[in-house]
């Protein structure tokens, strides 16, 4: 009896506190309602906050994801090229940092390739593409997840003419797989008819980014070797991937200092700089919709409040009267209401981390890919981001609590004993 006398002398605020909110009268009183409120601000703010983060975020990674994965994060070409999209001025093959950089760490893999401008011809129509040439060395992961039929190419063979097409590109020409299809490709001599290259479509891949989608054919770079004239020593380029994207600046710079001075080397922030800063803008939106949920989060909060302290005026003078402090007192209803602080973070994080989990999932949210590179809406969940945005959101909230928990100082006693 000693020991739980001492407690509650030690806590006799939250003590009160959890008998106000255990209290029947707690639930039937005036200020119910607006506590249901307050408690649904904070749900929804919460849920509002977590479906901006994941889906700004998932979009940031997809897309980024998508580009890295057609261009690589780093790419090393030959000065001459002047950045173009084909592969002009061949780089010999053997390098000090192929296959691998020895002096740089975090890099992921290094894989030639070649891109050479083409035109595919069917019976009823035509349509420019650009073929992509890749060796046995080319990391094949991003188009398995996107492959939407068939399988891959197989670069074991001695003459290799399977290619991937996107869906895109099959539908606008008609075509399907295991179709063979005419490509035609302007050779080095202007006084020469076009080369024509018969080809089969193994595999039709669809990642829902049009920019690529819409023209990109990948297929054995030994075939662009022979169309060019090249050596099977001489490539168009490299692409460097790298573990940690957020390490892409620092990396490229890493890159660049190690290879020839006839090389140059661009990370794809750079080549796509357009697309990586309207992405950055997500950022923008986050940090916006964050401060309006918390705000009206917070006015919700602060109205139940000073209504809990109105509904017990009586209760506030008759502690005085025994002695309490104004600070204790308005600790009682600052435990209070970061109770129902809690209960709304509670039910707001079940509710919006289930939407997230079944869009996640089933992907029942779509978009329009032209304008935003990809069919649904993709989420990125991160677990400290979570853990911070929950306690962010219960840490402003619960001090923009403490000036209106003021209004505890101007009740006297001897008035507020008599209010009725």
């Amino acid at each position: 009896m000693k020991r739980i006398k001492e407690t509650i002398d030690l806590n006799y605020e939250l003590f009160i506190a959890k008998r106000i909110i255990a209290g029947k009268e707690y639930k039937n009183s005036i200020s119910s309602p607006i506590i249901k409120i307050a408690i649904t601000a904070i749900a929804l703010g919460i849920i509002i906050m977590l479906i901006s983060i994941a889906t700004g975020a998932g979009l940031q990674h997809k897309i980024r994801d998508k580009i890295s994965g057609f261009k690589g994060h780093i790419i090393i070409t030959n000065y001459d090229d002047n950045n173009s999209e084909v592969s002009v001025t061949p780089i010999e093959k053997e390098q000090e940092f192929y296959p691998e950089f020895k002096n740089i760490t975090g890099i992921k893999n290094v894989q030639v390739f070649a891109n050479k401008a083409g035109l595919i011809r069917t019976a009823t129509d035509f349509e420019g593409i650009l073929f992509k040439g890749v060796s046995k060395d080319y990391d094949w992961r991003f188009f398995e997840e996107y492959l939407h039929e068939g399988k891959l190419p197989n670069f074991n063979q001695k003459r290799n003419r399977e290619v991937l097409l996107s869906k895109t590109l099959a539908n606008r020409l008609q075509l399907k797989l295991n179709d063979t299809i005419n490509v035609f490709f302007l050779k080095s001599s202007k006084s020469k008819l076009p080369s024509r290259y018969k080809c089969i479509i193994i595999g039709i891949y669809n990642t829902g980014f049009n920019q690529f989608d819409k023209n990109m054919m990948i297929g054995d770079i030994r075939q662009i070797q022979r169309l060019n004239n090249w050596s099977e020593n001489q490539v168009g380029g490299f692409e460097v991937l790298i573990d940690n994207f957020d390490d892409i600046k620092q990396k490229g710079n890493e890159v660049y200092s190690a290879i020839g001075s006839t090389l140059n080397s661009n990370t794809i922030v750079d080549n796509y700089q357009f697309i990586f800063e309207w992405i950055e803008l997500f950022d923008n939106n986050i940090w916006f919709i964050i401060g309006i949920m918390v705000l009206v989060a917070s006015i919700n909060m602060i109205t139940a409040l000073l209504v809990l302290i109105l509904e017990r005026v009586q209760m506030v003078g008759v502690l005085k009267a025994l002695g309490s402090t104004n600070w204790s007192i308005r600790k009682i209803f600052l435990y209070n209401a970061t109770y129902l602080i809690l209960k709304g973070l509670f039910w707001g994080n079940i509710i919006g981390l289930a939407i997230l989990f079944l869009q996640q999932q089933f992907g029942f949210i779509s978009l329009d890919p032209t304008t935003y590179y990809v069919t649904t809406v993709p989420v990125h969940i991160n677990v400290f981001t979570v853990l911070a945005l929950n306690v962010g959101t219960l840490i402003l909230c619960f001090l923009m609590l403490i000036i209106p928990s003021y209004l505890i100082t101007k009740i006297h006693p001897s008035k507020s004993i008599q209010f009725t």
